[in-house]
């Protein structure tokens, strides 16, 4: 049974990235006791400035940033300089500024093509549920993180998951990869939904009035359209939680957070 999703709509985006540093660090002090460490999936977008409040106190201090393993949801297939680098991106906004040990921030293998990358990135994953470092859910068999970051874009899509595109449908592969992804660089690797949906617990970030049509679609109480691929986000055994704003959520009848 899927459990239900959490919709918390604050006053801003700025509340949105107070609320989200809390959530997180909170997240990171109970794995790190229960597990002794803790699993991070990020996204590309707008996530990694939804992060700021993290670098700053009393988190940056106070967050056991060594216990902390770092994956990416999505990634495009270039150099880890290249402007298009979810891994620059992040680096340069979040991973640069606390100090997670190198060996624990796992980025793809840019030298490879498309479908070589997805491959390693998954073998590694492997090697990490077998070191019991990544869990594995015992329902399904897939990993278990314990946090995914997620974005959406103005369309619904989610990771490298885009609306009416065969991958949304894998349901085999851990990692798998896009050449011709209708949002460029067209090259991509991506986790697959049934990744996503084991997860101990998943942040959906939405802020400001660019996805306000999708967050509409994908909250209202209308579902019998095709589902976009954020709406095909869900948890059996873990939490989802919305963190959006009034602008993200403008269409609709929503109680705000303070």
């Amino acid at each position: 049974m899927e459990a239900t999703p959490k919709l918390l709509v604050f006053e801003s985006e700025e509340h949105v990235a107070v609320c989200l540093a809390k959530y997180i660090a909170d997240l990171s002090g109970n794995f790190v006791r229960e597990r002794g460490v803790f699993t991070v999936v990020l996204s590309g977008g707008y996530m990694i400035e939804s992060l700021r409040k993290l670098v700053e106190p009393p988190y940056v201090d106070s967050v056991e940033w060594g216990k902390w393993h770092v994956f990416w949801l999505d990634e495009r297939v270039v150099p880890k300089d290249h402007a298009d680098s979810n891994y620059k991106l992040a680096y340069d906004g979040f991973l640069s500024k606390v100090p997670i040990p190198p060996g624990q921030i796992y980025a793809i293998n840019d030298s490879l093509s498309a479908e070589g990358a997805a491959d390693d990135y998954e073998a590694c994953l492997r090697q990490l549920v077998n070191k019991q470092v990544v869990d594995i859910s015992s329902v399904n068999g897939f990993p278990k993180f314990d946090l995914i970051l997620l974005g959406m874009g103005p369309d619904g899509h989610v990771a490298s998951l885009f609306p009416g595109h065969p991958l949304i449908k894998e349901n085999q592969r851990w990692v798998t990869f896009i050449k011709d992804s209708p949002k460029p660089p067209p090259e991509r690797i991506t986790f697959t939904f049934p990744v996503i949906n084991s997860a101990a617990n998943i942040a959906l970030v939405v802020t400001g009035p660019g996805e306000v049509d999708a967050v509409g679609r994908a909250l209202s109480a209308d579902q019998s359209s095709v589902p976009l691929p954020v709406q095909m986000v869900s948890t059996e055994n873990g939490k989802l939680t919305w963190f959006t704003d009034k602008q993200a959520t403008a269409k609709l009848e929503v109680q705000g957070c303070k």
